[in-house]
């Protein structure tokens, strides 16, 4: 399998790569920083080194020619402002699967945020309440498109060692916390498990290993 990583340089996109390249994959780390290139290889990915705020469909779908899948795992990140969260938490998302669609890659995860269905409570932070709407509507674009795509929806982020234990469930607005580890090995799952596409999933710790968790829903 040849999987495009979009913030291969993230931390669930370095541990993906990790996981994917281990079992043989072959894996294309997309990144804005030429310097992080050594960190990608060591990894185990191709860099190819594009911003994907100001790329066009057609240059990024330069990248995926041959894929199999891609994964969006870009962030603006902390200390970002809300206009950046619009820039890359949605629009690049976006622009992914217009350059999956060129370059006839049908398979698409997005991975998401849990609370972005219901509207920020009153006196939520700004920068805050624009990542959770760029988020949902990243989402929307996604599920209207034709690709096989598949909606992941990680709760509160963790560093903590991967358990191989987790909740997986249609998006219900629940909470909880996952960790980044185990939230790349159910990427892993998901992607050879191409019935799961047209999911919204909702991820946490829990008590079942990731693949039988994914395969609950095929």
């Amino acid at each position: 399998m040849h999987v495009v990583i979009a913030g291969g340089h993230g931390q669930i996109g370095l541990r993906l790569t990790s996981l994917l390249a281990e079992r043989g994959d072959a894996v294309t780390g997309v990144i804005r920083n030429p310097a992080h290139r050594e960190d990608l290889e060591r990894a185990g990915a191709t860099p190819a080194v594009l911003d994907l705020e100001s790329a066009t469909a057609a240059e990024l779908a330069a990248h995926l020619e041959g894929a199999d899948a891609v994964v969006f795992a870009a962030g603006a990140g902390p200390g970002s402002s809300a206009g950046r969260k619009d820039s890359v938490d949605r629009a690049a998302a976006v622009l992914l699967a217009e350059a999956a669609a060129l370059a006839g890659v049908r398979r698409y995860l997005l991975v998401s945020s849990i609370n972005v269905d219901a509207p920020p409570a009153a006196g939520t932070d700004e920068v805050w309440a624009a990542y959770l709407a760029a988020k949902k509507a990243a989402e929307d674009a996604i599920r209207a498109s034709d690709l096989d795509w598949t909606i992941v929806r990680p709760g509160s982020l963790s560093d903590d060692p991967g358990t191989g234990r987790v909740r997986l469930v249609p998006a219900s607005g629940a909470r909880g916390a996952v960790t980044r580890d185990d939230t790349a090995a159910v990427l892993v799952a998901l992607l050879d498990a191409p019935a799961t596409a047209g999911a919204v999933l909702e991820l946490f710790e829990g008590d079942v290993d990731v693949v039988a968790a994914v395969a609950a829903l095929v």
